[in-house]
């Protein structure tokens, strides 16, 4: 079981949008210093969406390569396509990550049938484990406990990342599904309450730039530490907001970008942060104390 505050990794690019493997290797040194408990990547933070197979592949070859078994890395393989969405998960899976997330198949609307089919299918045809990932404001496509209780049973697929905020869908979720199912909030801001009602840990946009204290307080809150937790999260409040005041991860590497950890690129049709934004994300930035990298970084 995947446990802790786990970050949904940026994919550092050159302003040109080429992946800046440098950079990549700085952040998971950091991370791995941190006490981030795993990194998932080429999922919705990482720009699955504008990522090619090829390149994903690449991606988790190189963090592979990095991590050396120090920490689990979990890969996004799903796509909007179930033929698609298997050979990219046998290909992870013959790469030797800890896991696949694979988000609900966005555009295509399927009903509850065709999503248990997808995840079914896929989670049937390979031994790595399998993390469902529900975001219904990027998909338009909601997971319903009624088909993860199906999927639950399903060999192989092991939990769930339910970007949902809040706990109640957690809640709905316990009720109906196998007593060793994971779950994991994909919602900052409600993290901490996701993790009272039952939850295993976050996958955390945040985590990307203040990796200590989301490990600080996540790590508070599975002990049942909830006065530390809560006051650790709360103070984190207005950076949860910030990062998400353009769609994610605009903001997310643009603060990564004026922390010096890499340059600023991202792929159309996402574009940099908007300058009327930047003094409002400066502000948090200064009130928390984060600024600029660490000489040991090596940048």
């Amino acid at each position: 079981m995947f446990q802790g505050s786990l970050v949904a990794l940026v994919t550092p690019m050159a302003q040109d949008g080429q992946i800046d493997y440098t950079s990549l290797d700085h952040l998971i040194e950091w991370h791995l210093e941190s006490g981030t408990q795993g990194l998932v990547i080429g999922g919705t933070t990482g720009e699955s969406a504008t990522l090619r197979p090829v390149e994903k592949v690449a991606l988790a070859t190189a963090v592979l390569g990095r991590v050396r078994g120090r920490i689990p890395v979990i890969a996004g393989s799903g796509t909007q396509a179930t033929d698609e969405t298997l050979e990219l998960t046998r290909r992870m899976a013959e790469l030797g990550v800890d896991a696949c997330l694979l988000v609900t198949p966005y555009y295509n609307k399927p009903g509850p049938e065709g999503l248990f089919r997808h995840f079914e299918r896929v989670a049937r045809s390979v031994s790595t484990p399998i993390i469902l990932y529900n975001v219904p404001s990027r998909t338009a496509c909601d997971l319903l406990p009624e088909t993860v209780a199906r999927l639950s049973r399903v060999p192989g697929i092991v939990g769930i990342k339910e970007a949902t905020p809040g706990s109640e869908r957690l809640r709905a979720l316990r009720d109906v599904c196998r007593p060793d199912f994971g779950y994991w909030s994909g919602d900052d801001g409600t993290a901490l309450d996701f993790i009272e009602a039952g939850g295993h840990g976050v996958i955390s946009v945040t985590a990307n730039v203040v990796p200590d204290r989301m490990a600080q307080w996540v790590g508070h809150a599975l002990r049942g530490e909830w006065p530390a937790a809560r006051a650790v999260q709360e103070s984190l409040a207005p950076l949860h907001e910030v990062l998400f005041i353009e769609s994610s991860p605009v903001p997310v590497k643009w603060v990564l970008e004026e922390m010096g950890w890499m340059p600023g690129g991202i792929r159309l049709p996402l574009v940099p942060l908007a300058e009327r934004n930047r003094g409002t994300v400066r502000t948090v930035l200064e009130r928390l104390a984060i600024g600029r990298a660490r000489p040991s970084a090596g940048r």
